[in-house]
């Protein structure tokens, strides 16, 4: 009777933990950081603030929890895009994963990247590894799949490309300089993407993505 007791409340103890990341998550992502408070938090919860604080200190390791579910979110999502399209089909596959990304860029709004940047630049920081090491996983996959089916040059190193694709981001994905060229998050790394990978198409690649 006392495991069966330990066991609900452990998942229970999950479960409100859970509750506690989705709402936060929608806040964060939509009213920035300073636009959440605690006090909404467990309003909308309907629990107390002594709940969220027995499971998140404060608000940085609350930001760090949302960060990591979006992570495991996006980087399962990514992978589903990559793997679940026909076998070979490079030009598919990537749409696929433009897709994807523009899916998830959707959901954080321009008041979470300027608080983060302002208030939590370690999180900023957490942020941009955790989207340079996607980047490297999934478009060295890709690329991989483009060299062998001879859609992708051989003679352009793959972490090279994949280099230069990073330092494109890095200059382009500021909030301010994408507001200059009139571009969005989404919007900034389909072009980011599009503009290097058509100098690594091979003849037969362009000729693919032509037609018939």
């Amino acid at each position: 009777m006392a495991e069966a007791t330990g066991i609900r409340t452990e998942r229970a103890g999950g479960s409100a933990r859970a509750r506690i990341i989705a709402a936060a998550r929608r806040r964060f992502f939509a009213q920035g950081f300073r636009g959440t408070t605690m006090d909404g938090l467990a309003e909308e919860l309907g629990i107390s603030k002594k709940t969220i604080y027995s499971r998140f200190p404060g608000k940085a390791s609350l930001i760090k929890a949302v960060l990591l579910d979006k992570f495991k979110e996006v980087e399962a999502d990514l992978d589903r895009a990559v793997s679940e399209g026909p076998r070979g089909d490079f030009f598919t596959s990537l749409e696929a994963l433009l897709a994807c990304q523009q899916r998830h860029s959707e959901e954080i709004r321009p008041p979470f990247l300027r608080d983060i940047r302002l208030e939590a630049p370690e999180m900023l920081e957490l942020v941009e590894k955790w989207r340079r090491g996607l980047v490297r996983l999934f478009m060295g996959r890709l690329l991989g799949e483009g060299r062998r089916a001879g859609i992708i040059r051989k003679d352009v190193p793959a972490g090279l490309a994949i280099d230069i694709i990073l330092g494109a981001m890095q200059a382009v994905m500021d909030p301010e300089r994408m507001e200059e060229l009139g571009l969005t998050r989404k919007t900034g790394f389909s072009c980011v993407i599009r503009v290097v990978l058509d100098g690594l198409i091979t003849e037969k690649g362009r000729a693919i993505r032509r037609g018939p």
